[in-house]
């Protein structure tokens, strides 16, 4: 969904405090100093714009179309014909527009520290952690992700005076699920998901009743619900030789893209890619997968070991972690577990100009789906994909037979050294 066409011209209060309490908002999501500045220096720039050209004091998102155009930021323009300004102009009204019309808005990526809660809810909150991981038996992952949901809906009771969870009525909820009405289906699915299950823990505990479960709308999201993003041949190229391979972090994240974009391995297998799996007298790598546990068997090929070796000799940090990828300054650790790598896709996507589709998917599980989508034009039988792609239905494989494969070029895989099932 648009902020910038979802609210029309609808007026939602003075600029001048909106913008006060904006910023108070990104100061308790724990936005740093220096990002809470940037905010403020191009909501500024904004009021100015109004008072001097329209000369209104209420907000309006016909103010931010105004105000758009005159930094030359229409709402049809691809993101790869835009100013890394221009850029950051459109995402800070954007959540502008967002906070006006929900009073909050979404957590970004670059957030340094944890959301900000009162202690009663960090209690909550802790205390669902641990129910989850004891009485439900729920992987680390799921954990990781339904606390980040909660924490979310905590915060959200918090900006609307809600000081204890017993207060939460329909009303509450109706007005959290608006303001995250932009999601995808899957994304809100995945949310409502665990906001029912925080709800239901809270019920166990007697602190709300059990009707309010069925107040949450139930979102469906088929298997086949939407077609996977798929990269052009020249596109995956030109993403691979925008990476600068003379420097230390150029050599990581050419092997990070080299592993998605030939192999498609997931975001998480790559975060957790360790020494022993690398079977070098095989050439073959051997892991099991983060998400499922199970195992998964890939061919170790010269163009993707040399970009190893590379890394491992000249730009890995010294260290004694056993996992392959680190971060590139100091301290020198793995990559975090919420790490889906977005940004250095996001980063030398945009140093080669590549303009994606507008709905595309643009993070590095879109090359997962176009190494699949390749093997399917080829010919490759699904059990063969389904192994390769590490999947453990044949039903999930069977979403890329809705790809047009007459767009589609060439296979990445040596398809004689792929295991069949």
């Amino acid at each position: 969904m648009d902020y910038f066409s979802f609210a029309g011209s609808a007026h939602c209060g003075g600029i001048d405090s909106l913008i006060v309490n904006a910023l108070n908002h990104l100061k308790g999501l724990g936005y740093s100093p220096g990002t809470v500045a940037n905010y403020r220096n191009t909501w500024k720039e904004f009021q100015l714009f109004v008072q001097n050209r329209i000369g209104e004091e209420a907000f309006s998102t016909d103010m931010v179309h105004q105000f758009l155009d005159s930094q030359g930021v229409s709402l049809e323009k691809a993101e790869a014909g835009l100013t890394l300004r221009q850029r950051h102009v459109r995402a800070v009204m954007r959540v502008l527009t967002e906070f006006a019309l929900h009073g909050c808005f979404q957590l970004c990526g670059r957030r340094k520290k944890e959301v900000k809660l009162t202690t009663e809810m960090r209690n909550i909150l802790c205390d669902y952690e641990q129910f989850c991981r004891d009485y439900l038996k729920s992987s680390i992952a799921t954990v990781r992700i339904r606390k980040r949901d909660i924490a979310g809906f905590l915060f959200y009771l918090d900006c609307q005076s809600i000081a204890k969870v017993n207060e939460i009525r329909r009303s509450i909820l109706s007005g959290f699920i608006f303001s995250r009405a932009h999601l995808e289906p899957a994304a809100l699915a995945r949310l409502l998901s665990s906001l029912r299950s925080f709800l239901r823990y809270l019920c166990i505990k007697g602190k709300l009743s059990s009707d309010i479960i069925e107040q949450l709308p139930k979102v469906r999201v088929g298997r086949d619900g939407r077609i996977p993003s798929v990269w052009k041949t020249e596109d995956v190229d030109a993403l691979l030789s925008a990476v600068d391979r003379s420097s230390p972090v150029g050599k990581r994240d050419y092997a990070i893209l080299l592993l998605a974009a030939r192999l498609g391995i997931r975001a998480s297998d790559i975060r957790t890619l360790r020494f022993e799996h690398l079977l070098w007298d095989q050439t073959r790598i051997e892991m099991r997968q983060a998400k499922s546990g199970e195992p998964l068997s890939l061919p170790l090929s010269e163009e993707i070991g040399h970009a190893l070796i590379e890394y491992l000799r000249h730009g890995r940090p010294s260290s004694h972690y056993r996992e392959i990828f680190l971060r590139a300054n100091a301290p020198f650790e793995p990559l975090g577990h919420d790490n889906n790598l977005h940004y250095i896709i996001t980063k030398y996507r945009r140093r080669a100009n590549i303009d994606l589709p507008v709905r595309s998917r643009r993070g590095l599980h879109s090359l997962r789906h176009t190494v699949a989508s390749r093997l399917l034009e080829a010919g490759t039988p699904l059990e063969t994909i389904s192994s390769i792609m590490g999947h453990l239905s044949i039903e999930t494989t069977r979403i890329y037979t809705k790809i047009d494969v007459e767009a589609l070029r060439s296979v990445s895989i040596d398809l004689e050294e792929v295991p069949h099932a």
